[in-house]
């Protein structure tokens, strides 16, 4: 409302006052953006939704995953008559990956999905693996295959990988993933690197215009986990051994991902303000004469100038085996035309 204003300057254009008060307030109707959410809520919880509240730390968020996956599994046993399957192959006796094996094993019993383990000797010729990997790609109760890496140094592990149909490639490895991710097509995604991003989105909400610098540039976990910041809008740097002044770089980070393999290699210089850190390595040292397991970052160090920092161990590890979940149930829901769960992939 305007009221006794005096006119300063006029053009054809404008108008210049020497007072100008408003009364203004909502409109009939008017309902906030927090009003709609929650009328949006109460309307699909009538209708027989479930409503999972915001996780609010990483432990909420991996039994967010690992819950919506078992209600899933759960519904389509009852519904369709249908058990996702994952089958697991694991040849030789490398100690730490039958600690994998056994952890994948219990996890997918877990939500409901049936298990099938092979276990092959270390001596394993590489007709007889693929053979098995044929059987599994043509058994219509397997949906997911893993072969667990690394394999013995006698066989090919790119030729075992390719051998994968790329619809059960549950790990994301298979070229033709590769290519589909890189393209922004859908694909299977990569383990750690869809938990990394689960937990980002999970913190940051929107990932758009963020900074993210990805130190590693493997096959497994680098150039997938740039592929997938990319996707969400981030502006993405991939830093590595040869990148010159790597502190400087990783100091630019809103979002600094560790994949480069070595020991507490990033420390605290190395980490802006505030920044998200997601710490993807494991390594064993030894420390005053005992076996420990660290970080590609020095967490102490890192932690007291990060916004927010996963551990090592019980950051990303748990969450990777949650995403193998998600993904094998994501496949059983593609090879029988069924809508894929919501949230479960990138």
């Amino acid at each position: 409302m305007i009221e006794e204003t005096k006119t300063i300057a006029e053009s054809k254009n404008f108008i210049v006052l020497d007072r100008y008060e408003s009364e203004w307030g909502a409109a009939a109707g008017y309902q906030s953006e927090a009003d709609l959410e929650n009328e949006l809520i109460r309307d699909l919880t009538a209708q027989g939704y479930e409503f999972l509240p915001t996780p609010t730390t990483p432990q909420d968020l991996l039994a967010n995953v690992r819950a919506q996956v078992a209600e899933h599994v759960a519904k389509l046993k009852a519904d369709k008559g249908i058990t996702p399957g994952l089958a697991v192959v694991l040849v030789g006796e490398d100690p730490a990956s039958k600690v994998y094996v056994k952890n994948k094993h219990a996890s997918t019993i877990e939500v409901g999905m049936a298990s099938f383990e092979h276990r092959l000797s270390a001596e394993t010729g590489e007709a007889e693996l693929l053979a098995l990997i044929d059987s599994l790609n043509a058994d219509p109760k397997v949906h997911g295959i893993l072969v667990q890496l690394p394999l013995p140094s006698h066989l090919n592990s790119e030729l075992v990988i390719n051998r994968i149909d790329p619809a059960k490639d549950v790990d994301g490895f298979h070229i033709s993933n590769v290519g589909l991710l890189g393209t922004g097509q859908k694909s299977m995604v990569p383990c750690t690197p869809l938990g990394c991003l689960m937990m980002l989105r999970d913190h940051h909400g929107s990932l758009a215009g963020l900074n993210a610098v990805v130190v590693g540039r493997s096959n497994i976990v680098g150039k997938p986990m740039a592929q997938l910041l990319l996707g969400d809008s981030c502006t993405v740097t991939i830093a590595h051994s040869r990148t010159k002044d790597l502190a400087a770089v990783c100091r630019g980070a809103d979002i600094l991902v560790a994949a480069v393999g070595r020991p507490e290699m990033l420390t605290g210089d190395f980490v802006k303000p505030g920044a998200t850190v997601i710490d993807v390595g494991i390594n064993r040292i030894e420390r005053d004469g005992k076996a420990k397991l660290v970080g590609d970052v020095h967490y102490e160090s890192a932690a007291a100038v990060a916004g927010a920092i996963t551990p090592v161990p019980g950051g990303v590890g748990p969450m990777t085996i949650a995403c193998l979940l998600a993904n094998t149930l994501t496949a059983c829901c593609r090879a029988n035309g069924l809508p894929e769960p919501k949230g479960l992939t990138a």
